[in-house]
């Protein structure tokens, strides 16, 4: 079984390197048409290029930003200051996905008025913890979504407990199925729910499927597409590969399933069989998941519909989704389950939310606070963060994989855990496999869990979903799963970090060229 899925994965890259080829060089003849029309003027045109290259570097160093990814492009610009400068105006800068985020933009401004913002629960919560509530107002502020009183809020530990959940859920689709996921993959997870989504289909259920075009290029193909299609399920691609643009960074990392507005999912897991251990590329899959209810749901709703109808003709309306979401005033005489705020990142706003999110609980840690994520490249803010938080006496811990899935970026997180271990922050790694869940924890009381990744792609680059909770029962929930995962890993120690000259200088090549994995 493995066999033949890894020949398909090969037959469908083939296919689309194979279509996407002629956009490729019909590219590449335009650039090089361009570069023959300007040979007349190439002394002109070297001068230009070299001002701009020497604005370029003016503007990264007075720019705010992350420092990994300005001393990247420092050291691009300094080794090759021409070809330095055309690689920054296409691929470098915020602008290359300003055409993505207009697109995005336009579509918010037709999106029925489905969030909820209620003025009261926020001054509620500043009752409670006024510093806690300064936290989400940042975050609201930055994203735009509101902050709820969470309904219910249910934690999986491992993938294939929230896949039975999301099956069930689907079985009692009346209405809508909306998923978005970055990777689809044929296999035993994605047939069963197809099975499922066929069936609704016939019974007047409105489904629909978003999938990132590079998240899913060796697993998905325009076939399966078809094939949904087919079966009357309705199916998009998120920024598809067309011709090679600094825009194709900004994939859609998330993961959300909204069934008929009352009840939805999200977490680390994506739609292929081993992440619910079907299969085991790298040891026991360990994944997480929620499955929320409540005026929550609503984030999660405009959150698909401003991609699907950024990306399809075939718009969601508010004849689909209805108009019977219960309100947050309804709630106030009843006893909720904490507060909640689901947002997503967008790697066009000017801060990074979650990067900065994560900055702040460090900063507002007391007692202690411990991280699942599957691949640890800081930033100069966030690594800073981590370790004056252990430096004041915080029980800092960061729970890793033990099996790695990518060799690299093991390596390059792993250059990470020295200058870390010796502030006290304590690393953990997973004997029995591979750790794909992405989640925070601060003493008891708040947390996230979402798609986001401690990496550069994650918090700068990618669209992400993170659903921010206080006073929640999920956090309980939450804080076992932690102990449980730290009880079967092998916390690292600090003598096991080599500390000689030319590790030191690997390290730090390695960190240079985070930004681009």
């Amino acid at each position: 079984m493995h066999k033949k899925k890894k020949t398909t994965v090969r037959r469908i890259v083939t296919g689309r390197i194979v279509s996407v080829l002629p956009a490729v060089v019909l590219q590449g003849l335009i650039i090089y048409g361009i570069a023959r029309w300007l040979a007349p003027f190439a002394t002109l045109f070297y001068s230009v290029l070299s001002v701009l290259s020497a604005l370029f570097v003016l503007i990264l160093i007075s720019k705010r930003g992350e420092g990994a990814y300005k001393m990247l492009w420092l050291l691009v610009m300094f080794v090759a200051p021409l070809p330095g400068a055309v690689m920054y105006l296409f691929y470098g800068n915020k602008r290359t996905g300003k055409i993505l985020e207009q697109r995005l933009n336009a579509v918010c401004d037709s999106l029925p008025a489905i969030l909820n913002d209620d003025v009261k629960i926020q001054q509620q919560l500043e009752k409670e913890d006024k510093r806690v509530a300064q936290t989400f107002a940042y975050i609201k502020r930055i994203t735009g979504f509101p902050v709820l009183r969470n309904d219910t809020a249910q934690y999986y530990p491992v993938g294939e407990l929230l896949f039975e959940q999301m099956m069930s859920a689907l079985k009692e689709a009346k209405r809508y199925v909306f998923i978005e996921y970055f990777i689809i993959q044929e296999g035993v997870m994605w047939e069963t729910m197809v099975d499922v989504m066929e069936q609704k289909v016939q019974e007047g259920v409105d489904i629909r499927v978003l999938y990132d075009d590079i998240g899913s290029i060796g697993t998905f193909s325009h076939r399966n597409r078809l094939s949904l299609l087919k079966k009357g399920i309705k199916c998009e691609k998120f920024n598809p590969l067309i011709v090679l643009s600094g825009a194709l960074n900004n994939r859609d990392h998330r993961k959300i399933m909204v069934v008929d507005g009352i009840v939805a999912f999200s977490g680390g897991i994506n739609l292929a069989d081993e992440y619910i251990n079907e299969e085991h590329p790298f040891g026991h899959w360990k994944d997480i998941g929620f499955k929320i209810t409540g005026d929550a749901i609503r984030s999660y709703v405009y959150m698909f519909m401003e991609f699907w109808n950024a990306s399809s003709l075939n718009k969601v309306t508010d004849e689909i989704i209805g108009k019977d979401y219960v309100s947050a005033s309804a709630f106030d005489d009843i006893a909720l389950d904490g507060y909640v705020l689901p947002y997503y990142d967008s790697p066009n706003r000017e801060e990074a939310a979650s990067n900065n999110l994560f900055i702040d609980l460090l900063g507002q840690s007391v007692n202690y606070i411990w991280f699942y994520t599957p691949y640890l490249l800081l930033g100069d803010g966030l690594r800073d963060a981590f370790v004056r938080a252990a430096q004041r006496g915080v029980d800092v811990r960061i729970v890793m994989p033990g099996i790695p899935d990518k060799k690299i970026v093991y390596r390059m997180s792993r250059s990470y855990y020295r200058e870390l271990l010796e502030a006290g922050v304590k690393i953990y790694e997973y004997t029995p496999g591979f750790v794909h869940a992405k989640a925070c924890l601060v003493d008891d009381c708040i947390g996230s869990i979402g798609t986001v990744n401690l990496d550069y792609r994650s918090l700068y680059l990618h669209y992400e979903c993170n659903a921010l909770f206080y006073k929640a029962s999920i956090l309980d929930d939450l804080k076992k799963d932690f102990e449980t995962s730290m009880e079967v890993s092998r916390e690292r120690t600090l003598q096991e970090e080599k500390k000689g000259l030319l590790h030191r200088i690997i390290n730090g090549i390695l960190r240079i060229f985070a930004p681009l994995v």
